[in-house]
């Protein structure tokens, strides 16, 4: 995946994750690598980006 697009990819996540905030983040990450056909080997990644959002949404309120 390019640098760009995978920043991108980053950054739509961390939108749905404060739009959202789902309660499993390791499934809402397998929805949305399938629903946005993101290439495989990232589930990690982008699962501990979203635990990260959440854990600073969680933070402010």
């Amino acid at each position: 995946m390019a640098k760009r697009g995978h920043n991108e990819v980053k950054e739509s996540l961390k939108e749905l994750t404060r739009i959202f905030q789902p309660k499993d983040p390791r499934k809402f990450v397998r929805d949305y690598i399938r629903k946005y056909r993101i290439t495989g080997g990232y589930e990690d990644e982008l699962t501990v980006l979203v635990e990260h959002e959440l854990g600073k949404l969680n933070s402010v309120s």
